[in-house]
């Protein structure tokens, strides 16, 4: 058993609450490390990129006599680390001027120091408990890197928040000068055949109003209205809003006959297929076929959207995603742009290529089952 668990910040100012997940995983690996016999010391040093600075977790066995704060300060100092081995890879160190039976299995590099784990044993390991730490290694080196690619994906999600709220900002200005105007309008033209049409500019401006408070919506991740919902029917509402787009055009419409009940937001998950669609149809040559497919795997769903238009140029593939980029006139450029930070928000992920046979396809993967 394990007593005493002890976890150290390597650079001032680290705050350790905003990343318990990770630093409950490491203290997880250090307790069977720990239960192993010979094994009576175990300490892991690892790269927290939400929190951007190093950190250790450590632990003895529970007959084990602490550590020394003497022989703690010298493994910190890691002067024992006098050759880099190759990583993942299980190596004996000797530990001077205590020794120590030592092992180390490096992970990696980050920010210019390494992450390893390290263990204290009362005599050599065996080959079986060898592989064991090595495995160990192997399964904490790919959390690392998970927990690096959420902490991007944060990142990036918060950017784009901005960008949505300071863009709705600007718009919301311009649209209460215009619907001032648009009233006074139709007050003043009672009783005269243009005020039918100053009160349809009236309604249109309240009409992207409205849109504008959904997309402010649609920028908070903190608020999504997770529910059950059929993935053909939400694409089906999407295909029937651009029908008369899709007639003009003489498009096809291959739409998967698969059902699939996803944990999502609809509102906002509609949104994504509005604008790729949308997309589809605006690029596609008349008379050509737009695809809708999924692909069920056992935790996630693989969803693909292809036409047969121009396909993506390489400017297109530099800034796909990149907020007020867009090659059709008039478009915002912010259609892309809040799609992928919709599908961050439900932890999925999206792309767009060119296909070998003509055409973009814009692919996204969502999970079956929402995760915490």
């Amino acid at each position: 058993m394990a007593i005493g668990t002890f976890v150290q910040d390597t650079k001032a100012g680290c705050k350790s609450s905003q990343s318990i997940d990770l630093q409950n995983f490491c203290q997880q690996q250090i307790e069977q490390l720990i239960i192993q016999y010979p094994i009576f010391f175990a300490r892991i040093v690892y790269y927290d990129a939400l929190l951007k600075c190093h950190k250790e977790v450590m632990n003895h066995a529970q007959e084990q006599v602490p550590l020394s704060q003497e022989i703690l300060n010298y493994l910190r100092t890691e002067k024992w680390l006098k050759e880099y081995p190759p990583g993942f890879t299980l190596n004996k160190i000797s530990i001077e001027p205590f020794e120590l039976t030592c092992y180390i299995c490096l992970l990696g590099y980050r920010n210019q120091k390494p992450e390893y784990i390290q263990v204290l044993t009362s005599e050599p390991l065996s080959p079986t408990l060898e592989k064991y730490v090595n495995q160990s290694a192997v399964l904490l080196g790919k959390y690392l890197d998970i927990y690096l690619e959420r902490g991007q994906q944060q990142v990036e999600i918060q950017l784009l928040e901005n960008i949505i709220q300071r863009a709705s900002h600007q718009l919301r200005n311009s649209l209460g000068l215009i619907g001032i105007y648009a009233h006074n309008l139709c007050l003043g033209l009672q009783e005269n055949p243009w005020q039918e049409q100053a009160a349809i500019m009236r309604e249109s401006i309240q009409e992207l109003d409205t849109n504008l408070t959904e997309l402010i919506y649609c920028g908070q991740s903190t608020k999504l209205r997770v529910s059950l919902q059929d993935l053909r029917t939400l694409v089906g509402d999407s295909i029937k809003e651009l029908q008369p787009l899709i007639n003009q055009k003489k498009l096809q419409i291959c739409l998967s006959d698969t059902a699939l009940i996803l944990a999502i937001d609809r509102l906002q998950m509609k949104q994504v297929f509005d604008n790729l669609l949308s997309n589809a149809v605006h690029f596609s040559p008349e008379g050509g076929t737009i695809s809708c497919n999924w692909q069920v795997f056992q935790s996630e769903v693989i969803i693909k959207i292809s036409d047969q238009g121009m396909g993506l140029s390489q400017e297109d593939m530099r800034h796909i995603f990149t907020p007020f980029y867009s090659r059709r006139t008039g478009g915002t450029g912010l259609g892309l742009t809040i799609a992928k930070k919709i599908i961050l928000d439900h932890q999925g992920s999206i792309w767009g290529q060119n296909l070998l046979e003509g055409g973009a396809q814009f692919s996204l993967i969502l999970p079956r089952i929402k995760k915490d």
